[in-house]
């Protein structure tokens, strides 16, 4: 491996022997390449991208494509077990991408194809069915968070941490700030971003959503209540209960994202 891709292993670091152990590790758990292709750029290299915890690549895992997380050498952790753990409880419920494998230093994971969603928002005009759907889909996830006491912690930074693939597919990515000790607020989080983040003017979603009044007045009674009929209550306001009643997913798991 040429030394800028390697040092991508190791990033920012440059200990070659801090290097060959995590070469060993990545063996141990069955990657056999890694594939530097992606959106952003680090030391020249193209990857997946880039955290203050850890680097994104792609992956070779049994001869299939896979994601895989590096730990950064100068992360505020030892460790990507708690995440790894944390991932797990998303998992339990069919939210993020599935764990594949975790050590100390790497992660590795399903491969999601789709754009960030602020990416997703900008490429072109989108339709307000493909909007609805979107938000849907998103809503159903935090719920599910909710509902298990699982704060992801970043969905106010919803552009980088949210993936959209084909069909309106969601998936909530990246739990390194996750927490099951703070109060939930993912569903409260996801929907003020769409109705007063960057994104709501560039998806034109003060006109396919009903008026903010009503919106915060149902979302209040969901932060006070969490409940399933607070929920629904909200989607019904939203106009988005079809969706959620066509895409036929329990409120505490169902269809995979």
């Amino acid at each position: 491996m040429g030394t800028r891709y390697a040092k991508i292993l190791n990033y920012p670091s440059s200990d070659d022997a801090e290097l060959n152990l995590k070469l060993s590790e990545l063996g141990a758990i069955g990657v056999s390449g890694i594939r530097f292709v992606g959106p952003s750029m680090v030391e020249g290299v193209r990857i997946l991208g880039k955290g203050c915890v850890g680097l994104v690549t792609q992956a070779v895992f049994e001869g299939r494509p896979a994601a895989l997380k590096i730990r950064r050498s100068d992360a505020d952790r030892s460790s990507m077990q708690e995440e790894a753990r944390l991932l797990r409880v998303a998992n339990s419920v069919n939210v993020g991408p599935r764990l594949i494998a975790a050590t100390k230093n790497f992660l590795v994971m399903e491969m999601f194809s789709g754009l960030p969603l602020f990416r997703w928002a900008t490429a072109g005009p989108k339709s307000g069915r493909s909007v609805k759907a979107v938000l849907s889909g998103l809503l159903d996830a935090c719920f599910r968070l909710d509902s298990i006491g699982l704060d992801h912690g970043e969905l106010s930074h919803a552009p980088k941490n949210v993936l959209v693939g084909p069909n309106a597919r969601v998936c909530v990515v990246d739990f390194e700030s996750a927490s099951m000790v703070r109060r939930v607020a993912n569903v409260t989080s996801i929907l003020q971003y769409f109705l007063f983040g960057s994104i709501s003017r560039t998806l034109n979603v003060p006109n396919l959503l009903p008026r903010r009044r009503n919106v915060i007045r149902a979302l209040s009674r969901y932060k006070h209540e969490g409940s399933v009929e607070s929920y629904q209550s909200l989607l019904e306001t939203l106009r988005l209960k079809h969706y959620y009643e066509r895409a036929n997913v329990s409120p505490h798991g169902g269809a995979v994202v």
